[in-house]
């Protein structure tokens, strides 16, 4: 039996993360290429995290195919980023997810600068629909996640079950931290979004993002003030 979120029971993904446990990062990523091949999708945000991942997965799957949510508000650096991702790794099917309203259909049925007075039907409309979308079919999705990164992320697995998709979600990097992920970094030389070094650890819409001060949380800077700590994407 091939396996899947449907013929996955809580048991049996308990045992499936003891044994990835046992191994790396790299591990985990070639069980999950092994396991679902052209049916694992990676969605990708292009932060720190992601370019880590997309050097990892590339030394498993070339060709692996990347989705990245377009929601049109995102940084020119995000864009530029994408662009230089795509001209290191050629063999990688880079696609440019977009939602199925434009930012000025999104007005005229929901006004103006929706994030701002909505920000969770903002992201629904401009991420979480999209991706719905794209993972019909996939029987899993990979990925950037870290337990460090805040607290509705401390208990991540490796393997987890995502009732919202009905699909497995793939984070192989949950065990490292943000100075491991930057050691990886600077020691391959990859290429990354430059907003970092303008103090933003992590890097969404333009409209919703602030640079971060000190240290602490890595997304404060994300719907900031706002009480939203997830776009909707990691929420089951």
């Amino acid at each position: 039996m091939s396996l899947s979120y449907a013929t996955l029971t809580e048991d049996s993904i308990a045992s499936l993360n003891r044994e990835l446990e046992k191994g790396d990062t790299l591990d985990v990523i070639k069980w999950a290429y092994g396991q679902f091949g052209d049916e694992l999708v990676y969605a990708c945000s292009f932060g720190a995290e992601g370019i880590v991942l997309i050097d990892l997965i590339s030394q498993v799957r070339k060709d692996a195919s990347i989705l990245f949510l377009d929601t049109h508000l995102h940084f020119r650096e995000t864009y530029e980023l994408i662009e230089r991702v795509q001209a290191r790794y050629p063999d990688l099917r880079i696609t440019i997810l977009e939602p199925e309203q434009s930012l000025s259909e999104q007005a005229a049925e929901y006004g103006d600068e929706l994030w701002k007075r909505n920000p969770d039907q903002c992201c629904r409309l401009r991420k979480v629909q999209p991706l719905a979308g794209a993972l019909t079919g996939a029987k899993a999705w990979m990925s950037g996640l870290r337990r460090e990164q805040s607290p509705t992320r401390a208990h991540i697995q490796y393997i987890n079950p995502d009732h919202k998709f009905q699909s497995l979600k793939i984070c192989p990097l949950i065990h490292w931290s943000w100075e491991d992920v930057w050691n990886y970094i600077r020691a391959f030389g990859l290429t990354y979004n430059v907003l970092h070094d303008q103090g933003y650890p992590s890097i969404g819409c333009e409209t919703c993002t602030l640079p971060v001060e000190g240290e602490g949380d890595s997304r404060a800077g994300r719907w900031a003030a706002s009480g939203k700590t997830e776009c909707g994407l990691h929420q089951t």
